[in-house]
């Protein structure tokens, strides 16, 4: 098991590890603001506040896979923002629950762009992207949570949609800024 662990970590450098790190921060870090401002609108749609809002936390996924490039990166990502969730009990948290919801975006992503054989190199992955974390964090929190009747529940699915792919499409101009500044490893 712990060699199994090496070999998965040793793909990625420190550098590669502060940046998942440092996305996985930041995501957790901007909940507790996005959801309030996004529950002024969801409020009297009766859509839970997270569908709108995830698609601003969720392209921190987006983004470190970008920045990163390497697979399994947006999972990595997403299993460190469970565990301070769980381990601080931040804003947002459902117990132990919170391992699943929050590490199944993080999957969602990597799947995505190991089928696609992207690494958040082009918007379209980008929002592909996005809308993959999105839409499966969504549902996961609308099945263990909310129980939302089917017309609520696609209302909110095409919402966490258009939000996942526009925070997708976020994520893409900031990698692209980083391109821009040749800050990125060439071979991404």
């Amino acid at each position: 098991m712990v060699t199994a662990k090496k070999r998965l970590l040793k793909e990625f450098s420190v550098f590669d590890l502060v940046v998942m790190a440092m996305m996985a921060s930041l995501g957790i870090a901007i909940k507790p603001v996005i959801v309030p401002l996004a529950h002024i609108i969801t409020g009297p749609l009766y859509i839970p506040g997270g569908v709108i809002a995830g698609g601003f936390y969720m392209l921190w996924l987006v983004l470190g896979v970008g920045l990163v490039g390497k697979r399994g990166t947006a999972t990595l990502i997403a299993l460190v923002q469970a565990i301070m969730v769980i381990a601080i009990g931040v804003f947002g948290t459902h117990g132990i629950v919170s391992f699943i919801t929050y590490l199944l975006p993080g999957m969602a992503v990597d799947l995505l762009f190991f089928l696609l054989g992207h690494k958040g190199c082009c918007a379209i992955c980008c929002f592909l992207g996005g809308i993959a974390a999105n839409i499966s964090g969504t549902f996961l929190v609308n099945v263990v949570f909310f129980q939302l009747p089917l017309i609520p529940l696609m209302l909110s699915l095409s919402a966490a949609a258009l939000s996942g792919g526009l925070g997708g499409l976020v994520a893409y101009a900031i990698i692209k800024q980083f391109k821009n500044f040749h800050l990125l490893n060439p071979e991404i």
